[in-house]
Formats: structure tokens, sequence, C-alpha cells
């Protein structure tokens, strides 16, 4: 087709961006950034176009096929600003349109070129996805969706994110969503609680790990009172009867949700907004457990010593059986006091275990959804009350086949990508409206 010319990205730095806007003389420009071949199904090329022309969007993508099995991907909106948004191989691009955004990219960048070069693209106007199998193409990453969900925090990516960084920070400027590091201060004396601390563990068909995590709970080394609360949202695995082993011991509070849909966000709220709930509401999956005795006494102490809303501690990638799996250690070394609410929304999640000050919890409170529920609340809570870091080993994530999101299919993968970048969408117009004011 005379009006597209192909080009093969090798790497996508901003010198090989330049390089396509240079060498581009036709109508569109197609990008294939994939290290294999690819292969249009009939007059899927010519689809492509015709939906460019109708909408006169800057950037065209489609699903396909990966191999033979359908690809789909997702619709493209205000917060699909994370780095590792998953176009397809294929990219068409309107020439005129990205010879504009070569002239403006001031930063070269070894690794955020394209990326910098699409952000610019989406502030010139719409990037379209076309909801059609249009190509055949091999996607050689055939790990599954639980493995490559690390990549962003893994330390030997870190010069590339950094990168990433700065190419998300210049666009958030650019829109009008950028926050200085100026943060509310919080009286941590508001209010009476029951208890200094609370624990919530939701759980739902964890026959094989809540009692590890009950244990870990139970046997925290606190200088205050401290309870436990374990959500129960309707388990019929044997689970509560394995809870109810525990019940002896006064700090657990065991709440058994009536049969509606919570997800773990309902779950949540159900502990926080209860009258035993603490002053601090500390997190403890149902699958996971404290690297020590004194997590929860540690937390209380960084709320206290850092004057902060929200706590994050660092965790550890392993099996069900503590052994160490990579990429290891997860400390979101990425985040900064200057610029890590920023940051926030290029990433997929703020770390864990997180802390929450119960006060603006019970104002803010979790969406009731099985995903994405905390990242929703870490974004609403950064926007304008500091997160503190604890650096040190908090918590063991441990990875087995029971994990939720350990192998998701491709749909349900994009659901929940797509859910994320609306959570994105709605947060970056909230902060647009809030420097506006």
């Amino acid at each position: 087709m005379n009006r597209v010319k192909i080009f093969r990205l090798g790497n996508f730095s901003t010198s090989a961006v330049r390089d396509v806007a240079s060498k581009a003389d036709t109508d569109y420009s197609l990008l294939y950034i994939r290290p294999t071949d690819f292969r249009f199904v009939e007059f899927g090329l010519e689809r492509m176009v015709q939906v460019a022309d109708n909408t006169g969007a800057v950037l065209t993508y489609a699903d396909h096929f990966n191999g033979e099995e359908p690809c789909p991907v997702t619709e493209y909106q205000l917060g699909s600003v994370r780095d590792d948004f998953d176009f397809g191989g294929l990219l068409l691009i309107r020439t005129a349109t990205l010879k504009e955004v070569v002239l403006e990219m001031n930063v070269d960048y070894r690794y955020a070129g394209l990326y910098d070069a699409r952000l610019r693209l989406s502030r010139k106007g719409a990037i379209v996805h076309v909801g059609e199998f249009l190509y055949y193409e091999i996607d050689t990453d055939d790990r599954a969706s639980g493995e490559k969900q690390f990549d962003y925090v893994n330390p030997r990516n870190r010069e590339v994110q950094i990168e990433m960084e700065a190419a998300c920070t210049a666009h958030l400027k650019a829109i009008g969503a950028w926050l200085r590091p100026v943060f509310k201060d919080v009286d941590l004396s508001e209010g009476s609680f029951p208890v200094e601390a609370s624990v919530v563990i939701p759980c739902r068909n964890r026959v094989r790990t809540i009692a590890d995590a009950l244990r870990s709970a139970l046997s925290q080394k606190t200088d205050f009172p401290y309870n436990v609360f374990v959500v129960d949202d309707n388990s019929d695995d044997g689970t509560v009867d394995i809870i109810k082993e525990f019940l002896s011991d006064p700090k657990l509070i065991y709440i058994a949700q009536p049969k509606s849909w919570h997800g773990i966000g309902g779950n949540w709220n159900a502990a926080v907004h209860h009258p035993q709930c603490g002053r601090f509401a500390l997190q403890l999956d149902s699958d996971d457990v404290y690297s020590s005795e004194n997590t929860v006494q540690r937390f209380v102490d960084a709320f206290r010593e850092q004057n902060c809303a929200m706590v994050v501690g660092t965790y550890e990638i392993t099996d069900i059986d503590l052994k160490p799996l990579p990429p290891g250690k997860i400390d979101h070394r990425e985040w900064t006091e200057d610029n890590g609410r920023n940051n926030a929304l290029r990433i997929n999640g703020l770390g864990a275990p997180r802390g929450f000050w119960t006060p603006l919890l019970r104002t803010v409170n979790f969406p009731p959804t099985k995903y994405g529920e905390d990242y929703a609340v870490g974004l609403r809570i950064c926007r304008e009350y500091r997160i503190g870091r604890i650096w040190d080993t908090m918590y063991y994530c441990r990875r087995w086949g029971g994990n939720s999101d350990s192998a998701l299919p491709q749909e349900t993968l994009n659901r929940y990508n797509f859910y994320k970048d609306s959570i994105r969408s709605w947060e970056i117009e909230a902060r647009i409206a809030q420097n506006r004011k």
C-alpha cells in the first residue's frame, strides 16, 4: 500500500524514532516493535488505514493473533500512561504528526524514546484501538502474567525505569496533572480507638494458607494493644473451619460476610468500619506472612516517625515454602519524596505491605473490587498526603498456583489493565482539577 511505509524498530531510543521520522515520506508510518515477523490478514492494513482516515487518529493499533491464538488488546484512555501498555506489535502513526512530535523531543533517551513519542502523540490527537483481528505476530515473551508483573521493579531494569519516569513526569506536567511535593498535615492523635493497630486479612477459599497468615499476625510483639481481623468472603473449601480454630485468641475478630458482592475492597471496608478497628489498619494477604514478629511494631513506629497517612513496606517474592524467587526483594526504590506520587501513575502498584491511618481511610474507602482496590486508595491518598516508606523486608509474598493473578487469561488481564487505566484516568482528571484551583 503506497500510503504506508513500514519500519522495524530494533530499539526504542529517541534516535531510532527520529530516524523513522526522517525517512518517512508517506501518509502513515507503520512501526513494528517485535523481533519476530508479522503478516496481515487479508485487507488488514487497508482496514487500519481506513479507521485512521475516518477518525483522524494520530496512532492506530489493533487486535491480532499471537501465533494462532486471538490476542485482543485494551482501549487507550487518558490514564493509559503506563510504559508497558500493550498495543501489540504494530503501531500505525500519522506521519505528519510524528514529524511534529520529533521536532519537540528535547531529551535523548536510550530506552524511553518510543514511550516519550507516544505520550506526545496522545497530546496531539486520538489514539484509536481497532477491535478487529487484523494481523498475525509472535510475542516471544511467553511468561505467565504473575511473572511479568514484577518487571518494573526488577533492579536490573533500574536504568530503564529512570528514563520512563522522566518521560512520564514531563507528560504529566504538560497536561497539568503533575503535583508538587507539598502535603497536608495529619494529626495522628485524632479520635479514640480500642487498640493502636489492626491487622486486616481478607480471604476467600484459602484453606492451604490462611493458618500461616493467622499465626503470623497473632504472634506479633508490640508495646501497644493490637488485634487481627479476618474477613471471610463466603469460603466453601474449609477455610472457615481453620479460622475457627484460632478464635480462642482474644486478639482475633472474625467477620463472616453475607452472600452478596464485596470484593477484596469490600472486605477491607468491613474491617475498617468495625468499631474494634485500631488507629492504624495494616495489610496481610491470606496467602502471605510477615517477615518477623516485629512488623506491626515497625509500621506503627514508621507512622509516628514520618507523620504520614499511609506507610508502604518492602516485600520479598518466595514460593509457598518461603524459598526466594526472582526478582527477590521488591522495595520500590523508584518512590521518592519529590516525585513518588506522580510516578505512581506510571506503574502498576505502590508496594506492600501497606498500612493506613484509619480516620482517613474511613473517608476514602476501598472500591468494592477484587483487583486494583489498593492501588486506587494509594493514588487517592498520595494526591494530598505523604506516604511513608520502610525499606527493610516486612513481608513475604508467596507465589503459588492458587494466587489469583498467577496466570491470568488474556481477556481477564485486559479487563484488569483497563480498570487500572481507568483508575489512573479518574485520578489524573482529579489532579488536573486540583491544580486549577
